[in-house]
């Protein structure tokens, strides 16, 4: 089986997934106009994707290490294709949080499938390098997610996510006909357990989290706030495209820089760079310059993603634990700071200012920053 083909495979599917999760941040505003939802009611909108995450993290991933990752990818776009189209046509928030939430669910199988599948296939000296190329098109489909959303918004909800069927069976059709070469190891959460206690998977789940409540944060914060600033829907996809642009270009270079420097060198760049400019998200008083700092933002947390990603599956393969539950380790790190991010970030900005999630989650970024700069090498494998 080629390893071009199959790697061009699991990116459309996480590229796909992607794109109808980060479709809601331009629904954000028209949703709040139409039901008339505060900030914390919007965050756990945002959010409700985030939660289906969580709870399906290591279902997922046990899923991938008994049944294999082609069945869990399969699992995942059926999903996926079924929530989508009960949220194009939902009218009532109850139904658009429980719709999300599947989503979100049907997501983790996607993710935990498709990286696990990946990993197992490919090179050990590559791992960085095709982990940061998954998550770069999976990043890629945010840059359409947006643009979708406020095609929803300018025609009709239930077509754009009525149109996640017929892409979600194309994905199946050509998932089921590639070959799936190693085999399957069943574990459970005694492995998973087992895991978790070893310092370089914690570590690796904290890295891979910290950037999630920073994009929870502003996923939520920052579409609100351009509105609030005169900029349209349009304007706010268009922010949240070139944002994921960003992020999408630089997360290859930063997986391949993690190969050949180590993994924690491309960490600690990012974690220096989001702190400073999270701290300053919030300072522009214009939607342009708030827009700029969104990109800039997305670029510097996208810088430490792929790297962290790719510490964790090297932390977890050196405790025997199957590919399938340790990208399930890496769902659940990402919807746990992504959901608290999106809901804790709406709450939090709501009763004090946007000011200050944000910096909390800068000052998370610079205390990982002291506490990895005074570990020995021998701690973390770099």
């Amino acid at each position: 089986m080629s390893l071009r083909r199959l790697v061009l495979l699991l990116s459309a599917v996480v590229f796909v997934d992607t794109v109808f999760y980060s479709a809601v941040a331009p629904l954000l505003p028209h949703y709040a106009d139409d039901l008339g939802l505060s900030k914390a009611s919007a965050g756990v909108l945002a959010a409700a994707y985030p939660a289906g995450t969580l709870i399906g993290s290591l279902p997922g991933g046990m899923l991938a290490s008994r049944l294999g990752p082609k069945v869990t990818v399969l699992l995942g776009l059926a999903l996926l294709a079924g929530s989508s189209l009960a949220f194009g046509f939902a009218h009532h928030i109850a139904l658009l949080d429980a719709a999300r939430f599947v989503q979100g669910f049907g997501g983790a199988c996607s993710w935990a499938g498709a990286l696990a599948w990946l990993v197992g296939e490919a090179p050990a000296e590559r791992r960085g390098a095709l982990i940061g190329t998954a998550l770069g098109a999976g990043i890629a489909g945010s840059l359409f997610g947006p643009v979708v959303g406020a095609i929803a918004v300018l025609t009709a909800p239930e077509l754009v996510f009525g149109s996640v069927v017929v892409v979600a069976a194309a994905l199946g059709a050509w998932a089921w006909g590639m070959p799936l070469t190693h085999t399957s190891e069943p574990q459970g959460l005694d492995e998973v357990a087992a895991a978790i206690r070893a310092p370089g998977v914690r570590i690796g789940m904290w890295l891979v989290a910290l950037p999630a409540l920073g994009f929870g944060s502003l996923a939520v914060l920052v579409p609100l706030r351009l509105d609030h600033l005169g900029a349209g829907g349009a304007a706010i996809g268009a922010t949240f495209l070139v944002a994921a642009a960003a992020e999408s270009a630089i997360s290859p270079i930063a997986g391949r820089m993690s190969d050949r420097s180590g993994r924690l060198v491309p960490i600690r760049l990012g974690l220096g760079a989001a702190a400073v400019v999270l701290a300053c998200v919030t300072l522009p008083q214009e939607a342009l310059g708030l827009g700029a700092a969104m990109v800039v933002a997305a670029t510097a947390l996208g810088f430490f993603w792929a790297p962290a990603m790719a510490l964790l599956a090297d932390a977890a393969e050196e405790t025997g634990l199957h590919q399938g539950l340790a990208f399930a380790l890496v769902n659940l790190a990402w919807a746990a700071g992504q959901g608290i991010g999106s809901a804790a970030g709406g709450t939090v900005a709501k009763a004090t200012s946007d000011a200050v999630p944000l910096a909390l989650v800068a000052a998370g970024c610079l205390g990982t920053l002291w506490a990895l700069r005074r570990r020995s090498a021998r701690a973390v494998p770099a």
